[in-house]
């Protein structure tokens, strides 16, 4: 099948880091960018497609979309995938998978979506050779992804495969981890200076401190991956292995070393060791360090830079053991952190009141399904007044 040069891709994000993967896009070239609800789309080839997966930092996964229709009911979803040739995109023997994002009356159930896709892409391949491609869930040669708003449905091939959150560095992880793509996210978002120091009190198993060392040093997300869905095609936009690695050398080239001082702090010496070993897995163990205390016997450097923390929302903590933490952590930011810019993320609007501090700054933000707000403290040197403000929606 003729390859065409440009094509239209859709970057799938958090909300809320909608603008910040569009300036991602711009920096690295694409062209056509719109911003969307928790995606932007833009245009770009092949090449920019593996740079896209390769570098996006904000990114969970990049689309091509090879068709969109109007359906009413399940049988014309039914028609309208069966009319699709999907030889042009697959072989018989080959696997494939489905996965439908639905905000729609007509249906109730994403899965019953995707199994009625499913049925159609088969029934046409058995229709011709008496015999039909398998499913595999994990790694199929075709993850193919359905997005369906009210009636219009637009079929779409997932070129990332995996998540591309799950970058490859992290395999030691505590109760609730925080995802590597929301991590990135809200270093961006904080506005480090990338030399500045960089501070996390409350680490967990490193995630924050590993994507602040990765974006300060230029090191891709995709520097430890081992595959993407896209090399698995061999028809519709074939993998081309010898334009794979040029883009991901180029990529790997640009890898600066300007040792910051970016600095963990863990009271779990369990949870601390963990988050060592990511750090030595993500290869940046000779600029990020980790100390086991608890955050309010933290001693920062003097001077000025940046602090982000995701502490407990309170699922698992009684009441007043919350809002007695969240109060230490206003205490511990005045006290131990003046001159720095002192971000966290949390779901729980009540707790915060007890930080005591007026909050500079206030993002909207998805972990996982739970809406948090990520809000900013800037913690000035000298006699400035404290003020109580309600962090509210």
């Amino acid at each position: 099948m003729k390859q065409e040069t440009d094509f239209k891709m859709i970057a799938k994000t958090i909300f809320g880091l909608e603008e910040i993967l569009s300036n991602e896009l711009q920096r690295l070239g694409a062209r056509n960018i719109e911003v969307h609800n928790r995606a932007v789309s833009f245009i770009g080839d092949v090449g920019f497609m593996y740079k896209a997966n390769v570098c996006l930092r904000t990114a969970l996964r990049i689309l091509v979309p090879v068709k969109t229709f109007i359906i009413c009911d399940e049988k014309s979803l039914y028609s309208s995938l069966q009319s699709i040739n999907w030889e042009e995109y697959m072989d018989v023997k080959d696997t494939l998978a489905i996965d439908t994002v639905l905000n729609s009356d007509l249906f109730t159930h994403s899965q019953y979506i995707s199994q009625k896709a499913k049925d159609a892409i088969v029934d046409q391949f058995r229709e011709k050779y008496g015999e039909r491609p398998s499913v595999d869930l994990d790694q199929p040669v075709l993850r193919i992804h359905l997005h369906v708003f009210q009636n219009t449905c637009t079929v779409a091939l997932d070129s990332s495969g995996e998540s591309l959150h799950k970058r490859g560095y992290r395999d030691k992880t505590n109760l609730a981890p925080l995802n590597e793509v929301l991590a990135a996210g809200m270093v961006l978002l904080s506005g480090w200076d990338k030399r500045s120091t960089f501070i996390d009190p409350m680490c967990g198993s490193g995630t924050i401190l590993i994507e602040a060392a990765l974006i300060a040093n230029n090191i891709p997300p995709g520097y430890y991956r081992e595959t993407y869905g896209f090399e698995g095609w061999k028809k519709f936009l074939a993998f081309d292995e010898e334009l794979y690695n040029t883009i991901f050398d180029a990529a790997i080239d640009k890898i600066t070393n300007h040792n910051q001082q970016i600095i963990g702090g863990e009271l779990s010496p369990n949870v601390a060791k963990k988050a060592k070993e990511n750090i030595k897995h993500a290869r940046v163990d000779d600029v990020v360090s980790v100390k086991v205390c608890d955050i309010k016997d933290f001693e920062a450097p003097p001077g000025h830079g940046i602090v982000i923390l995701n502490p407990p929302y309170g699922e698992r903590m009684a009441k007043d053991n919350i809002e007695e933490l969240y109060k230490t952590i206003g205490d511990t930011f005045k006290k131990k952190f003046t001159g720095y810019d002192c971000w966290m993320l949390s779901s729980n609007i009540e707790a915060f009141k007890h930080v005591g501090l007026r909050p500079s700054r206030k993002i909207t933000l998805y972990n996982g399904q739970l809406e948090c707000r990520f809000v900013k403290y800037e913690m000035y040197q000298g006699t400035k007044k404290v003020h109580k403000l309600v962090v509210g929606s």
